[in-house]
């Protein structure tokens, strides 16, 4: 599970398998209850074509905890930036961006070479 995150990057090698785990909290710094909640995380080239999606996985929904699995197959695109980011969608139609927290920077996901190619 090789990867990273870094301010607005998100960075993986190519073929790899990466877990994202979050735990949202409000102002307060207490759990929200993600139940019928949906997290949803989209990569698109710069002409803005979708190159993969991964919805959350739960962990702990009553305490805000879930996981975005990104896949070897979802790395297998080719080394490069990306667009991303990361919302948060409640059960009542609130939408709000977990990533990148700067609400004015473009979440960049970054794929890197690699060397290993399979047997």
């Amino acid at each position: 599970m090789t990867g990273r995150i870094v301010n607005n990057l998100i960075e993986v090698r190519q073929g790899d398998s990466f877990t994202i785990n979050l735990e949202v909290k409000d102002k307060c710094c207490k759990p929200i209850n993600l139940t019928g909640a949906t997290v949803l995380m989209q990569v698109r080239d710069s002409g803005g074509n979708l190159i993969f999606q991964v919805s959350e996985t739960p962990v702990d929904v009553l305490k805000g905890k879930v996981a975005l699995m990104i896949t070897p197959t979802m790395t297998a695109s080719p080394v490069g930036e990306y667009n991303t980011d990361i919302q948060l969608t409640t059960s009542d139609g609130k939408v709000d961006t977990l990533f990148p927290r700067d609400v004015n920077a473009i979440g960049t996901f970054r794929i890197t070479p690699q060397v290993t190619t399979g047997a």
